[in-house]
């Protein structure tokens, strides 16, 4: 019987547990905590041996007794943490749990979507298409399902995809080397996780292998980077939202801003409700990666029309006090929140915080004093944040507060909300000071809204 070790008891790690057993091996899980016992016994009562409180250290598998075929690691868990150095010099397998799902789903195309930001949209507004259309196009990998779930769920269901629609990080793909989608997405890059890859040339490196191995690429050519690095592709897709592109496009918004191929025009650029010359860009990959899956482009607009948006990016939330609310929690960096600071009605009352990550605030600073009559910074990175917006030019009000009730609280009392449009969640920072994620802080902003609106 196969012997695999998975590392980590998080969504993934769950996922590609139960994926092994299913699949017949002889499945070991080690987790660093002590205190997650209910995600213990629903592996447990499986028969799955799981050991926590057991850190990734060399001890573990220094005692290891018998053959050790793989080392499954979670997303979390850096590629060139020392023990997995050590592991794979001694020639034992290391992989993450998007390659697991890989070797159980590879008999399905893949659409496979990366980039700094923009990828969780793409993915939701693709799967929607896809569906719309009466296609099965389940959504998995860094948002919904992790991607072993998926393919457990696919092992167990007559329904057995038409397309299998992942959104992957740079931590999935740098664990999954063999990954190799019908269609690749990349949708930007800026500098974000400099603290995990070292260099924005590692970062790129790792996003780059992804679409080299997919077998049809699609390139934003709006994006800096993306565009600047032309050269390092052969035959790719590339769209724009510019009547006179960059470079030359295979999809583009003409001058009547319509939807436009070498072959024709194909349906009003407004057909997506989505704010934002981001959403645009989006669309267009969205588009790109749905003609090339068959659909015509009736169907297409149809999908396009019908969504009814993202979770946690750029959310409507209705009114509050006259500001329309937003719930941005997505923008987990400096760039994405430039982006929905770009696309909401100025001028707007600021909530940002969280977990600071390295990365170049200047377009965030410089649309902080465009648009932002206020700022209220929480969390852990609240005064460093602060530091960043007092060197810049901002001269609106500016506020510290220890969480975001509190922060919501002195953002509606500040005397600048009288004249402001919108209120925006964008925090610019990972959520994991005070939430699990990113989706948990947009779940409680949610929440603390309702409950403003209805006193």
């Amino acid at each position: 019987m196969t012997a695999s070790v998975v590392v980590g008891l998080g969504r993934s790690g769950l996922g590609a547990a139960r994926l092994l057993h299913a699949q017949g091996h002889q499945v070991t899980v080690l987790e660093s905590k002590k205190d997650i016992s209910r995600q213990a016994e629903s592996l447990q009562q499986l028969g799955i041996d799981v050991r926590l409180g057991t850190p990734l250290e060399p001890d573990p598998f220094l005692a290891w007794e018998g053959p050790l075929d793989q080392v499954v690691i979670s997303p979390g868990i850096a590629w060139d943490h020392p023990t997995l150095v050590r592991l794979r010099q001694q020639g034992v397998p290391v992989c993450g749990e998007m390659a697991v799902a890989w070797s159980a789903l590879a008999h399905h195309p893949w659409i496979g979507i990366t980039g700094t930001n923009g990828k969780t949209t793409v993915t939701h507004l693709l799967q929607h298409v896809l569906t719309q259309a009466g296609l099965q196009a389940p959504m998995a990998g860094n948002v919904g399902h992790s991607a072993a779930e998926l393919a457990l769920q696919c092992r167990s269901s007559t329904q057995k995809p038409d397309w299998v629609v992942m959104e992957m990080s740079s931590y999935q793909i740098e664990a999954a080397e063999r990954v190799a989608p019908a269609i690749g997405i990349w949708t930007t890059l800026t500098p974000d996780h400099l603290e995990r890859h070292g260099s924005l040339e590692a970062y790129r490196a790792i996003k780059r292998g992804l679409l080299t191995r997919s077998r049809h690429p699609i390139l934003n050519a709006d994006d800096p980077d993306l565009r600047e690095h032309q050269q390092d592709w052969g035959p790719a897709t590339w769209v724009s939202t510019s009547a006179t592109p960059p470079i030359p496009c295979q999809l583009w918004i003409d001058e009547q801003h319509w939807v436009r191929t070498n072959d024709g025009p194909l349906f009003p650029a407004d057909v997506l409700a989505l704010p934002g010359n981001h959403n645009q860009q989006n669309m267009l990959m969205v588009t790109a990666a749905a003609l090339q899956a068959g659909l015509p482009a009736e169907a297409i607009e149809a999908g396009l029309k019908s969504f009814p948006g993202v979770p946690h990016r750029l959310e409507p939330l209705g009114q509050l006090q006259g500001l329309e609310v937003f719930n941005d929690s997505k923008a987990t960096n400096y760039d994405a929140a430039a982006v929905g600071l770009r696309a909401v009605p100025g001028p707007a009352l600021v909530l940002a915080g969280g977990q600071t990550k390295q990365g170049d605030a200047g377009e965030w600073l410089a649309l902080l004093e465009q648009r932002a009559c206020a700022v209220v910074l929480f969390g852990a990175g609240a005064f460093e944040l602060k530091a960043l917006i007092e060197a810049s030019s901002f001269d609106g009000e500016l506020w510290i507060e220890d969480d975001l009730a509190a922060a919501l609280s002195r953002a509606m009392d500040c005397k600048t909300a009288r004249s402001a449009s919108t209120l925006l969640l964008s925090p610019a920072c990972a959520s994991f000071d005070q939430y699990s994620d990113f989706e948990a802080r947009g779940e409680h902003f949610r929440t603390l809204i309702k409950n403003a609106q209805a006193a």
